[in-house]
C-alpha cells in the first residue's frame, strides 16, 4: 500500500478556510511527508474593470498578488496551526478549480484537501456542479473536504462501501488518514425496482426473505473486503443496511458520531459514473463532518 508522502492543500486565504490548512498540516506532520499549500486566483478577471481602472490594472494584479503572497506567508508560519511542517507555498494565477487539479497532477499528490467554504470559489464548494467540477478535473487523486475545525484526529470514520473497485481504495486511505480511528463500514442497500415489486405481484413474504439473503452474502463480501484492505476485526465494525444509501450514509454518521465520512466516486452502476454520482453528490451537501471522496483511477476520464 502506497503511504501518504505529498499532499496538496487549496486556499482562498478566508477564515473558513483556514480549517482545510490546519488539517492539512495536522495530516503532514502525522504522516511525515511533504505539504504544498496553493492559492489560485483568477487575476484575468479584473480585465472586465480595464475601464473603471485603466492603466492600472497591471499595478491592481501584482497587489492582489503581492498581498496574497504575504498572507500566504503569515498562515503557512503560523506555529500554533503549523505543527512544525514548513510547506511548499505557491499563488498561481488562474481559474482555481483548473489550477488546483493541473497542480495536483503535476505533483502526483496522494490527497487533495480544500475547505468546504470560502470567500470566493470554495463558498461554492457544497454545491453539486462546481463539486462536481473539481472532483471532476482531480479524478485520479482523493480529495478530502474539510468542514469542521481540526481540533483532533480523526475518531470515527464511516465508511461507504459499494463493492465497486474504489471500496478497497477506500478502506486503506482511511487507515492513512484516520490511524487508531474506530472505522466502520457501511454497505446500504436496495433491490433493483424495489418500489414497484409489489405493484408487480411479488409477494413481500418473498421480498423480505431476498432482503435478508442479500444481507447475509452482503456481510460475507464486507469482511472479505475488511481482510483485503489489511483490517483485523478489532480495527473495524461491519454494518448492512437495507434502504437509500444516501440517506443510510447520512443516518449513520448521527449514529456513530462520524467525524469522517469516505465516499467513492464512482460507484457500480453506470448512473453514478455521471459526473460524481447522486450519493456522493447527496453526502457531499447533507452531511456535517469531513468527508474524503475517493476516485477510481481506472474510470478516470480523460
Amino acid at each position: 500500500m502506497k503511504l501518504l508522502s505529498r499532499i496538496l492543500a487549496a486556499t482562498d486565504l478566508s477564515a473558513p478556510a483556514r480549517h482545510a490548512v490546519e488539517r492539512a498540516f495536522h495530516l503532514a506532520a502525522s504522516a511525515n511527508c511533504e505539504l504544498y499549500i496553493l492559492n489560485a486566483i483568477e487575476l484575468d478577471s479584473l480585465d472586465s474593470l480595464r475601464e473603471l481602472l485603466g492603466g492600472d490594472v497591471l499595478a491592481v494584479k501584482a497587489a492582489l498578488k503581492c498581498d496574497a503572497h504575504d498572507r500566504l506567508g503569515q498562515l503557512t508560519g503560523n506555529a500554533a496551526i503549523n505543527r512544525g511542517v514548513v510547506p511548499h507555498t505557491c499563488v498561481a494565477d488562474g481559474n482555481p478549480f483548473a489550477t488546483i487539479a493541473a497542480e495536483a497532477e503535476v505533483l502526483n499528490a496522494d490527497l487533495v484537501i480544500l475547505g468546504a467554504r470560502g470567500e470566493s470559489f470554495l463558498r461554492h464548494t457544497l454545491l453539486g456542479s462546481t463539486a462536481a467540477r473539481l472532483l471532476r478535473k482531480s479524478s485520479r487523486q482523493p480529495v478530502l473536504v474539510v468542514k469542521q475545525p481540526p481540533h483532533e484526529a480523526y475518531r470515527s470514520v464511516l465508511i461507504a462501501v459499494d463493492f465497486s473497485p474504489v471500496s478497497l481504495s477506500a478502506i486503506r486511505m482511511a487507515k492513512q488518514v484516520a490511524p487508531g480511528a474506530d472505522l466502520v463500514l457501511l454497505h446500504a442497500f436496495e433491490l433493483p425496482y424495489e418500489g414497484k415489486l409489489t405493484f408487480a405481484g411479488v409477494d413481500e413474504q418473498l421480498i423480505r426473505q431476498y432482503v435478508t439473503a442479500g444481507s447475509e452474502s452482503r456481510r460475507k463480501r464486507l469482511h472479505d473486503l475488511a481482510v483485503a484492505a489489511g483490517l483485523t476485526t478489532s480495527e473495524y465494525s461491519a454494518r448492512i443496511v437495507h434502504g437509500d444509501p444516501a440517506q443510510q450514509i447520512i443516518a449513520m454518521e448521527q449514529e456513530v458520531n462520524a467525524d469522517l465520512i469516505v465516499v467513492g466516486k464512482h460507484g457500480s452502476h453506470i448512473a453514478e459514473e455521471l459526473l460524481i454520482g447522486s450519493v456522493t453528490k447527496h453526502v457531499l451537501v447533507e452531511s456535517q463532518c469531513d468527508l474524503l471522496v475517493m476516485c477510481d483511477p481506472h474510470d478516470a476520464p480523460e
